[in-house]
């Protein structure tokens, strides 16, 4: 029989198994809450963590208490006002006494916790259908380390190298001694040479010695180590290539594109991100809307505004390759457009949309992708686009109906074989 024994170690003041066995009681209370906090977040901040708020009633714990009926007798200090056998009253509700209650109904706390950023995209990502591998793929959490680099004459004294400093020590001292080395060894030589008693070689002997003397104490002044010999080990981040790319995403914001269609797209755009964050070092977002006419926004604008009226796509292509042209020129930036329409458009602007895709769009893009949502049969705009994609490998075309399909549809708009 073979036991286990997970010794894994868990952050400060946490315990990994009983969160996650909280994590799945709650399931559904904090799925909830990652809904409501996908309708109300910015594409861009979708790899952080959220607080979650769960009614303190639904984290109540089983106890056993007594039963009604019995005989029971108890003492309560302090007593004044009853004797035995007195019936006391229920105090009403909502008596001022309890938290955040009212007059006519009692009070309710919340019970507040907070999730990771890898625990809240495996609850947005649950919703998406997506595999745990690419679950695992998109919620990477890419750290740049550093790595040494040589070494620096300053820095902190963690981070000092000893036997660099040392040797660098030894080599100032071989070189600012060597001359006065050579020197001591002539003067030992020809004093040794020396013979006689005479004043002469007395007076010449002294000299020497006083030389030799001065020598010593100049070798002796030499420091074993000096600050300019420290040597401090470097670090560096990793160098990586610069890529950057930037994310179009175009939406039909007229009156037949309600609440439910938005939030179709916005997950789609959602996954698509966090898709282009995973490849590229930086992510730029433009919003474009658009129903007769079109426009650039920012993003609570283009989920939240809604607009009465027709629908004409071409004006938000020609935008989009204005903005293109204007402020990311092709050969800085890895451009991607995703458009989400539910297919209706005006029949004789359609093929206008498909001459300005072809001519003006493909040739720009790295990938084009448009999501047609909840429409049952493909409208004049489906049909134009499939002739787009005939024309080019990069272009890419699917329906979606419900939140469950946008898994599917992005494995089949960014398969390998497609994006090839």
């Amino acid at each position: 029989m073979s036991q286990l024994i997970d010794r894994r170690l868990n952050g400060k003041h946490k315990n990994a198994v009983n969160r996650q066995r909280f994590l799945r009681r709650y399931r559904s209370q904090i799925k909830r809450a990652v809904s409501d906090a996908v309708a109300g977040r910015n594409i861009t901040d979708m790899d952080k963590g959220e607080e979650v708020s769960i009614p303190a009633r639904d984290i109540s714990e089983p106890v056993f208490g007594h039963g009604t009926g019995g005989r029971r007798e108890r003492v309560y200090p302090g007593n004044r006002d009853y004797t035995a056998g007195d019936r006391i009253d229920r105090p009403p509700s909502g008596d001022g006494k309890g938290s955040g209650a009212s007059r006519n109904e009692g009070g309710q706390d919340d019970f507040t916790f907070s999730i990771s950023q890898a625990e809240f995209l495996d609850f947005f990502f649950e919703d998406l259908a997506l595999p745990d591998l690419v679950k695992t793929q998109l919620a990477r959490i890419t750290e740049h380390k550093p790595v040494r680099a040589g070494h620096t004459p300053s820095g902190v004294p963690t981070n000092i190298d000893v036997i660099r400093s040392l040797r660098g020590a030894q080599a100032r001292r071989t070189a600012i001694g060597g001359p006065l080395r050579r020197r001591l060894r002539q003067l030992e030589a020809e004093l040794a040479e020396l013979s006689g008693t005479d004043d002469d070689v007395q007076q010449r002997r002294t000299a020497l010695e006083a030389e030799a003397a001065d020598l010593e104490r100049r070798l002796a002044r030499i420091p074993f180590i000096d600050t300019f010999d420290l040597r401090y080990r470097n670090h560096v981040p990793q160098p990586k290539p610069a890529t950057q790319a930037v994310m179009f995403c175009l939406m039909d914001v007229s009156g037949s594109m309600d609440a439910a269609r938005k939030d179709i797209a916005k997950r789609f755009f959602i996954l698509l991100y966090l898709f282009l964050s995973r490849n590229y070092e930086r992510i730029e977002v433009v919003f474009i809307r658009h129903h007769t006419t079109a426009m650039e926004v920012d993003e609570h604008d283009f989920f939240y505004a809604r607009e009465t009226g027709g629908t004409v796509v071409s004006s938000a292509l020609e935008l989009t390759h204005d903005i293109i042209r204007r402020r990311y020129p092709t050969a800085d930036w890895n451009i991607y457009v995703a458009q989400a329409s539910d297919g209706d458009n005006w029949d004789d602007d359609s093929p206008l949309c498909r001459k300005l895709l072809t001519d003006k769009l493909m040739p720009c893009v790295q990938y084009y992708a448009y999501v047609e949502i909840g429409a049952d049969t493909p409208q004049n705009l489906w049909r134009e686009y499939a002739r787009v994609q005939a024309a080019h490998s990069h272009f890419a075309m699917q329906r979606i109906k419900t939140a469950q399909d946008i898994y599917g549809v992005f494995r089949e708009l960014f398969s390998r074989k497609q994006a090839a």
